[in-house]
């Protein structure tokens, strides 16, 4: 049986940037569309420093389009009034999600969010 080789942990730095790549997505609560925004420049310009932060910033990044998507959706639907629970369920989901995985994160475990459309690879 081949042995592999272990997963080098990421260095402190690493996993503050990857922490930073999921918090951005709280600038959607200062000005529109901050959730996507957020994440992509933080991914975008620390991308490089490590594999940990890129994996990590695309992983936020794809979660906060499929999370706009879905809040795009939601308002769509308040004309037949179901919007308005599924726009508070799918904004507490997407803040609950995005700290965990901030912690995580923060601890160097790569995390994948559930319910996540992948389109950056």
């Amino acid at each position: 049986m081949e042995e592999q080789a272990p997963i080098p942990t990421p260095t402190q730095e690493a996993r503050q940037w990857a922490m930073f790549c999921h918090f951005a997505a709280f600038l959607g609560f200062i000005f529109p569309f901050g959730n996507l925004v957020g994440p992509l420049v933080v991914w975008q310009i620390k991308k490089d420093l490590d594999p940990f932060v890129d994996e990590q910033g695309k992983e936020a990044l794809n979660f906060q389009i499929s999370i706009t998507i879905a809040c795009m959706i939601s308002v769509l639907l308040m004309l037949v009034v179901i919007g308005f629970v599924l726009t508070t369920l799918v904004t507490v989901v997407a803040v609950v999600l995005a700290i965990i995985a901030g912690i995580k994160a923060n601890e160097g475990q790569s995390y994948r969010y559930p319910f996540c459309w992948r389109i950056v690879k």
